[in-house]
């Protein structure tokens, strides 16, 4: 399997508004994206969906900078759709 089947199955998310974000950031940004971000991409995916979504709308924050601004980036992305 490769590593962009591997992140696509795992962009499958028990919520369908994480599906599409994680989704619409692996098939339109993600090839293109720098390191830091393709792994902190990859760290988010680890996360549980409550705390995933709990990062997204702002309930909850992170100390880790690269996280971060992928978090914004992510968030960015939906405020323009």
């Amino acid at each position: 399997m490769s590593e962009i089947s591997r992140l696509r199955w795992l962009c499958r998310r028990g919520m369908k508004e994480l599906d599409v974000v994680m989704t619409g950031y692996l098939d339109n940004y993600y090839c293109d994206a720098v390191e830091t971000d393709q792994q902190s991409f990859k760290y988010l995916l680890e996360m549980q969906d409550p705390d995933l979504f709990a990062l997204l709308v702002g309930q909850d924050s992170t100390d880790d900078a690269n996280v971060a601004s992928l978090i914004s980036t992510l968030r960015n992305l939906v405020s323009n759709r």
